[in-house]
């Protein structure tokens, strides 16, 4: 099956320099694709003129007028650029001319035209933006919610547990993930009202079976490789991926500028030059770029805003994985098996006066 990808060629600090050039490289080394360029036509046909490359077969343009800032407020970006580059691009999922959609542009934007245009799965009432962090096992950790929610009540936590699962089983291949849910400290005792009635929540789906609840997760359990999956709400998660982010080129800053320190250091450099490689290379932000809007009725994947060519392309990665695995028919039919519980729950909740929402 060929998986088609749309990418919004003006999003992102790079714009088409880096988009194009990711996209070209893909198609290139990837047979069972076909990428769908959307933009201002005569900036992405100059870049791929820049790049040396006539349209491939696999790669077609699709023109937009407009295209949605950084600093665009969220009405601008939803209501008066209906033609932009990121609106028509999530169309394309829409109209079913493409099965995901990659875009590196304003965050707030994305989430608000992808959950317009695409609503929300069934008993999903927010989507959440999950991407995967390294390990000390070499594994990826799957983490949720990096940024798209930043206030969370108890349930939206519970579904993005649920979703995540679901997730992780399509493109990991592997049955029942752990999920911890992150906190101050382990014991049951500790964290907010918000944590603490998640953690009930998810204590009772474990109990049914339905998910591996570990219990909660401390921040060094992320990179230790503790659960599969962490849970968070998305203030928590994006200043935790911001600072492993800037922890890892603080330390990439450190070794080259210890390195360059003298003869004796170059040398020093020179002998543990390909261990060198190999932490560069699993420490690399870049090679985790790409984060699921989880809970659409589409698949959108979003790239980190600074991402050069190199790191887009990961994004790219991730969006045809998460279309050759159908992640979207696997979380749908996670949520589906557990609409009746949901319902239930939500039904107590209401008649008990208690804080299910």
């Amino acid at each position: 099956m060929t998986i088609r990808i749309s990418i919004d060629c003006m999003g992102g600090d790079h714009g088409p320099a880096a988009t194009v050039a990711a996209a070209v490289s893909f198609v290139k080394r990837t047979e069972d694709v076909q990428v769908i360029l959307v933009g201002q036509e005569l900036v992405i046909r100059s870049e791929l003129k820049r790049l040396k490359v006539n349209l491939p077969e696999r790669i077609s343009i699709v023109h937009a007028s407009e295209v949605v800032t950084m600093e665009d407020p969220l009405e601008v970006a939803l209501r008066r650029k209906k033609d932009s580059s990121m609106r028509v691009a999530v169309n394309q999922i829409k109209d079913e001319l493409a099965d995901v959609c990659v875009s590196a542009g304003n965050t707030g934007a994305l989430m608000a035209i992808s959950r317009y245009v695409l609503k929300t799965l069934p008993f999903v009432d927010r989507p959440a933006i999950c991407s995967i962090l390294p390990n000390q096992k070499d594994k990826p950790t799957y983490m949720l919610d990096l940024g798209a929610n930043v206030d969370c009540e108890p349930r939206h936590l519970h579904q993005f547990a649920l979703m995540a699962s679901a997730l992780f089983e399509a493109v990991e291949g592997q049955k029942n993930p752990t999920i911890g849910l992150l906190n101050v400290g382990e014991e049951d005792i500790k964290g907010n009202d918000v944590v603490k009635k998640t953690a009930q929540l998810l204590r009772a789906e474990h109990a049914k079976g339905t998910i591996n609840f570990y219990g909660n997760v401390e921040g060094n359990d992320i990179f230790v490789g503790t659960t599969d999956i962490v849970v968070c709400d998305g203030f928590v998660g994006n200043i935790t991926l911001k600072a492993a982010e800037g922890m890892g080129r603080f330390v990439k800053t450190v070794m080259t500028n210890e390195f360059k320190r003298n003869i004796f250091t170059l040398l020093g450099a020179l002998f543990a030059r390909n261990a060198l490689n190999a932490i560069g290379k699993r420490l690399n932000p870049s090679r985790y770029n790409g984060g699921s809007l989880l809970g659409l009725r589409g698949l959108v994947i979003k790239s980190h805003g600074g991402a050069d060519a190199y790191s887009f392309e990961w994004a790219i990665q991730r969006a045809y994985d998460a279309a050759k695995n159908d992640v979207i028919s696997h979380i749908a039919s996670a949520m589906t098996e557990l609409t009746p519980e949901l319902t239930e729950a939500a039904s107590v909740a209401a008649i008990s006066g208690t804080e299910f929402d």
